[in-house]
């Protein structure tokens, strides 16, 4: 029995990949050690923290899986298809069905899924995939093909000699698919957070522990340490990001929408430089002959030349109905069309005729032949000209219609502040003109005219005769201005440029190899769907950047106090479940209901100082609040309990008052979760106030609290107002 072509499927994460992300993580396993210290004690209470814990890990697996359960079920629409010859006849097959020995037939996109040689015929392969090298290789008969390169033109008969992992590419591009780094600001930016208070956490807790067993007794020194650390660990911001990419890819699923990669979404909703291909992207790639000018009688002459040639492109099948004539000349030889050469020829008994665009086939142009074809460009038709001994027998005008939505695609992201670059293989003209259909009016040029890229990319927003190399070449120009680009495309011509791209999305219809290197495929083909990804990406970014202001605000005021309690105060303030209380009320629960909010305002400045600004002043305002309450205990009787008790009201109170703010402006949904939030506040500190450790206040300490309490908005706004001047200067 032959071996099956089988190769790991990585759409989706796999179930074990999801368990270890949510389950086996660095801080889950340091709130389990923490629990068993506490549990130590006797004071099992103080372990309400680890209900948090364990309720995050289930809501994360929940949305995890139900996410991976829908992308795979929309994958199983996406899978690649290859044709092989199974008893002398050609079907379509699934690649992980190809087995050993058997026969496939490549054709012009088709991505090659095994390892194999060419039995007949010839084509040009790319194999950039492999080695880097974009261009195109003359394979033919007894030629090897190694599986991850694509065919760019031709059609062979292949052998597969090597399947499934036995493959020589199937290490490389399992390691380049699944690990490449995808740019993400978002992803960035909660490492970093998640790295540094690492490097801090565990010495500072060391150090903690230490001092307070020194001073007071092991369960005293326990419960504050484990206090400190459970505030110092931001367990719910890599929780609340990834449960929101999941929604939100779930969501774009149910639209049609394919995510391969799951942080493009909140590059889309980042992305200030938009390329569309036309054909098959901006248009429906269905083309039809709409005119035919012949100077010579040529139906008979193009019927021979589409029947003998390999091409399956939207052009050639056009031409191919329209032309069905046949003078059954004999072939001597062909080359089929690519998107580098912009023709295809085929040489009978009487000659070599040439059939593409007329200035790469034309030796000495003529200027009225090129009047000729500009005048049908304006109408927005493609031309294609029938050419032998350098003289035109014939002009060939194509049509292609827009897709219906793309006009408003194109409005929203212009409203958006979306620079919109048009690039196509075809006459700029035609581009043009197209263009204006779709509401989109700006000065085109001839790449093909064209030698240094760089030069003309700030200039133009059309660009016509573009080569497959030029397409990446805009790409690595517009990212080299630090643009954050995101690049549509359907063909084999498209594929180098779409892995450039910082976000790269493939039509439904669109080439298998194409389809493979994008990081999200419209399977419907539907450009509507742009402005759908965009809105989702925008809420994750907006969202997360709320709710990290929140989760750091408790990290930045644990990591302070624990120093001063290592230099001056006498203990650590807050019990753990004191800690719990307040996290959950004024963190947890709300940035669970706000990252699940609609919020498609459009993303402003960096991620890490928009957060650092909302999350600092709440901090600062906590650790002065306990510092206010040692020097009160310096001059007026406090007892330890008394201290904590204040100490909590106070942040709170703080804590509560950050929210506020956080969720200005004020929604229906957000007035009920602060009210609520308040509510469940008050209720604790006045009917449960024994299950917190919350005691009895005297009076001078009541008028200190209430005091504190209203200077507590002013505070934050000079502190406000200081931190945003420090970060609007820092460089």
């Amino acid at each position: 029995m032959h071996k099956k072509n089988t190769v790991e499927a990585i759409i989706s994460k796999s179930y074990r990949e999801i368990i270890q992300q949510h389950v086996f993580t660095l801080f889950n396993g340091i709130n389990v050690i923490l629990a068993i210290f506490v549990f130590f004690t006797g004071s099992y209470r103080n372990m309400l923290f680890m209900i948090t814990v364990i309720l995050n890990m289930l809501i994360g697996l929940f949305q995890e899986i139900r996410s991976k359960h829908m992308l795979d079920k929309l994958s199983l629409l996406n899978q690649a298809k290859i044709h092989v010859l199974k008893d002398n006849q050609e079907v379509e097959v699934y690649i992980q069905d190809v087995e050993e020995k058997d026969i496939l037939v490549l054709h012009a996109g088709d991505e090659i899924c095994c390892d194999g040689h060419i039995l007949s015929g010839n084509i040009e392969c790319n194999e950039s995939m492999l080695t880097g090298e974009s261009d195109a290789i003359y394979k033919k008969e007894n030629d090897t093909l190694l599986s991850g390169s694509f065919v760019v033109s031709g059609k062979c008969y292949m052998m597969a000699d090597k399947v499934g992992q036995d493959t020589y590419s199937y290490s490389i591009l399992k390691h380049a698919k699944r690990f490449k780094r995808y740019p993400s600001q978002l992803r960035d930016s909660i490492d970093t957070i998640i790295k540094w208070c690492t490097y801090i956490l565990i010495p500072l807790g060391c150090a903690l522990f230490i001092k307070q067993l020194i001073k007071t007794n092991y369960t005293t020194a326990t419960l504050n340490t484990v206090a400190a650390v459970v505030g110092m660990i931001p367990e719910g911001l890599v929780f609340l990001t990834s449960v929101a990419l999941a929604i939100s890819s779930f969501k774009l699923a149910k639209q049609d929408v394919l995510v391969q990669e799951l942080y493009c979404i909140e590059t889309l909703a980042r992305t200030d430089t938009l390329c569309l291909d036309k054909t098959g992207t901006l248009t429906q790639g269905k083309l039809s002959v709409c005119h035919v000018e012949a100077l010579e009688k040529v139906d008979g002459i193009i019927g021979d030349m589409m029947q003998a040639l390999p091409d399956d492109n939207a052009t050639a099948v056009a031409l191919r109905t329209y032309f069905n004539k046949q003078n059954h000349n004999k072939v001597i030889s062909f080359v089929p069309f690519s998107s580098q050469r912009k023709y295809s020829s085929v040489t009978f008994e009487d000659g070599e005729y040439k059939l593409g665009a007329y200035s790469y086939i034309a030796k000495n142009k003529s200027i009225r032949v090129e009047k000729q074809i500009e005048e049908y460009t304006k109408q927005a038709m493609r031309v294609v000209v029938l050419m032998k001994n350098d003289f035109v027998l014939a002009y060939i005008c194509l049509r292609d219609e827009l897709r219906p939505d793309a006009k408003d695609t194109l409005n929203f992201f212009k409203k958006q502040g979306v620079d919109i670059k048009l690039i196509s293989g075809d006459d700029p003209k035609t581009v043009q003109a197209l263009a204006k259909k779709a509401g989109f009016e700006s000065e085109s040029i001839d790449m093909s005219c064209v030698q240094d890229v760089e030069s003309v990319v700030d200039s133009y927003s059309i660009f016509g005769r573009v080569t497959p190399e030029q397409k990446k070449e805009l790409v690595l120009a517009l990212k080299k201005r630090n643009k954050t680009v995101a690049m549509t495309g359907d063909g084999v011509n498209d594929v180098m440029a779409l892995k450039e791209a910082d976000c790269s999305i493939a039509m439904g219809s669109g080439s298998q190899a194409c389809k493979s290197v994008a990081s999200l495929v419209l399977l419907e083909n539907q450009m509507n769907a742009l402005p759908v990804i965009l809105y989702q990406g925008r809420c994750v970014i907006n969202n997360i950047q709320r709710t990290a202001s929140l989760f750091l605000v408790k990290t930045l005021f644990s990591i302070g106090l624990s120093l001063l309690t290592l230099v001056c105060l006498k203990n650590y303030p807050f019990k753990p479940i004191q800690l719990t209380l307040i996290s959950a009320l004024a963190t947890g629960i709300p940035s669970f209901i706000l990252t699940l909010e609609p919020n498609g305002s459009i993303v402003k400045g960096d991620f890490l100082k928009n957060v650092f600004s909302k999350a600092i002043p709440g901090a600062v305002c906590v650790i002065l609040s306990v510092i206010g309450v040692s020097i009160v205990g310096h001059f007026v009787p406090v007892s330890s309990s008394q201290y904590s008790t204040m100490c909590t009201i106070l942040a709170g109170v703080n804590a509560l008052v950050v929210l506020i703010r956080v969720c200005v402006p004020m929604t229906t949904l957000r007035k009920t979760l602060v009210v609520v939030m308040c509510s469940i506040f008050l209720c604790a500190m006045v009917l449960f106030k024994h299950f917190f450790y919350i005691v009895n206040l005297t009076w001078y300490q009541v008028v200190y609290v209430v005091i504190n309490i209203c200077l507590i908005p002013y505070i934050l706004n000079v502190v406000s107002f200081w931190v945003k001047y420090k970060i609007r200067n820092f460089k």
